[in-house]
């Protein structure tokens, strides 16, 4: 992917290396099989925190110095650029329907963060918080990728970011909530159903960005492939061979790897979010 030298996003908080009250989880495996748990059953954050003071935002406390090194600032500026990126192609979406769209903040951080939802460790993953309308990344799940999933390369980072921005696209055009209220009167079945149909659109949202950076040449030879590599290795069914050596369709909250990687390949190729309608789909 084509992005240094290029413009970055103001609205990046950068945390690393400043601590925050919120549920604190150790490295290793512990933190892999979180990770796996909370991709594979589609749990908000904030089921995985420290609820016990609340969920509004905590005070920071900073416990030293910022240590960073310069592998870390390079990816922190290269997801400076993702996101701008994406307040480009949403802000042109948006404008061309008559409406304005509001840029999320993404917050960069070490360890543990406390958000909207609650407090939440690194071993969670990225992720979307629609009650303060932020991204939350730790820097260390681009590493747990190519280590753990077999999912290296920028654009697969890159992936990532879109997906997260997807939701936040969703929390903007109200589906989020519509989802929400449906699975509060859902059996658990459905339940899941509906939280497949938000991530693969989620999916599509992001090939739909993805599909804007190819306008511009900003892709190099390889990088859907990573892309597609990447979503696939996060897909449910892939997940739970791998963790309980069984797969159960009724649970999957995100979409196998094959739906993920076709709902974004529908939005790359399209570049049109009203291709990404998985709630009306005839098969997801």
């Amino acid at each position: 992917m084509r992005w240094r030298g290029r413009e970055e996003s103001s609205n990046v908080e950068d945390r690393r290396g400043i601590g925050r009250g919120g549920l604190a989880v150790g490295g290793g495996l512990g933190s892999i099989a979180i990770l796996v748990i909370a991709m594979l059953f589609g749990v908000d954050p904030s089921q995985l925190l420290d609820t016990g003071q609340g969920g509004g935002q905590a005070p920071v406390t900073q416990t030293g110095q910022q240590r960073t090194n310069p592998q870390e600032d390079e990816l922190a500026k290269f997801v400076k650029v993702v996101l701008r990126d994406t307040e480009k192609v949403w802000g042109d979406v948006f404008r061309q329907s008559g409406r304005q769209y509001r840029e999320p903040r993404l917050e960069l951080f070490t360890g543990q963060t406390r958000s909207a939802c609650g407090g939440a460790s690194a071993a969670v993953g990225p992720f979307y918080c629609p009650g303060d309308q932020k991204v939350y990344i730790d820097l260390s799940f681009f590493d747990e990728m190519k280590r753990r999933f077999r999912a290296p390369g920028d654009f697969a980072q890159a992936y990532v970011i879109a997906h997260e921005v997807g939701h936040h696209v969703q929390q903007l055009v109200g589906t989020s909530d519509k989802v929400t209220a449906l699975q509060q009167r859902a059996g658990e079945a459905q339940a899941n159903r509906l939280s497949v149909m938000l991530e693969l659109q989620a999916d599509c949202y992001a090939g739909v960005w993805g599909f804007y950076e190819k306008q511009h040449d900003f892709i190099e030879p390889g990088d859907i492939e990573e892309a597609l590599n990447a979503a696939s290795a996060i897909g449910d069914d892939r997940l739970q061979k791998e963790s309980q050596g069984q797969v159960v369709p009724d649970s999957f909250t995100h979409g196998s790897s094959e739906q993920r990687a076709r709902w974004f390949r529908q939005g790359f190729e399209s570049g049109d979010m009203r291709r990404c309608d998985t709630f009306n789909a005839r098969s997801l």
